[in-house]
């Protein structure tokens, strides 16, 4: 493949929700991919898709980003070309299970933990010292409104959200000096995603959680995070927290039908 001279955009569990739309938006807008998730066929769908449409390349990586070894081998595979990463989109992360605490699935919170914590950190590690190498770069972290307010049943997902906010904060006081910006973008109820499916562990009528009002769309959180990207060099938009209009809050929501 030859040498990219577009922009990088390096986005993470970007096979559904809003990884794959902020892969169309970057797509849309010229820059060239790194797309990665664990399912091999639905990359390649994407892949094919965008580099039709919009002419740009992308490099796909199909791996658990849980998986330390696997994501470190996976960046290593890279051209030295494509591993100048413009922006850094961590975006892969899950809710798994909703029980209260003395009931709460161990291989559940280890999967939250693992994904949202660890795996968030794995990339980031890899990526970050060309960023301090050349002196520029963007990350931006998809926090969640859980990680900011608690609601029953949330425990443990809340807590690694919590951790993301953290993890943001501090990365950004090590990388500012850097010329590095770094972004958060915390969202919260969001439809065209997996995420209810996954969390109710595939119960189609429990992940039925949007029915009665409107949420956000992953669209529109692709829009908000690519926006964050598009501002001049000496502007920051360290963190936006965004919700439907009928959300106010984690345990404030208008049911009373879409609007």
């Amino acid at each position: 493949m030859d040498t990219p001279i577009k922009k990088i955009a390096f986005i993470t569990g970007s096979t559904s929700g809003i990884g794959k739309a902020t892969a169309k938006i970057f797509a849309k807008n010229g820059y060239n991919l790194i797309l990665t998730g664990r399912r091999k066929e639905r990359l390649e769908e994407i892949k094919q898709q965008l580099e039709g449409k919009y002419g740009i390349q992308i490099i796909t990586l199909c791996f658990d980003i849980r998986d330390n070894a696997a994501t470190k081998k996976a960046f290593k595979a890279l051209k030295p070309e494509w591993k100048k990463v413009d922006v850094l989109v961590n975006n892969a992360g899950l809710a798994k299970g909703f029980d209260p605490i003395h009931e709460g699935n161990i291989a559940d919170w280890e999967l939250m933990i693992d994904t949202n914590i660890k795996g968030l950190l794995y990339i980031t590690r890899l990526v970050s010292p060309e960023m301090v190498k050349l002196q520029k770069g963007h990350i931006i972290n998809i926090c969640s409104t859980a990680g900011h307010e608690v609601y029953p049943n949330g425990n443990v997902y809340s807590a690694t959200k919590y951790a993301v906010d953290a993890l943001t904060k501090s990365m950004r006081l090590d990388l500012y000096k850097h010329g590095i910006r770094v972004s958060q973008v915390s969202p919260g109820h969001v439809e065209e995603t997996e995420f209810a499916l996954v969390r109710f562990d595939g119960d189609e009528t429990r992940a039925k959680i949007y029915d009665d009002f409107t949420p956000l769309s992953a669209k529109d959180v692709a829009e908000t995070i690519f926006f964050i990207t598009t501002r001049p060099k000496h502007v920051n938009i360290q963190h936006i927290l965004m919700m439907g209009t009928q959300q106010a809050g984690s345990n404030f929501i208008d049911r009373s039908g879409r609007k």
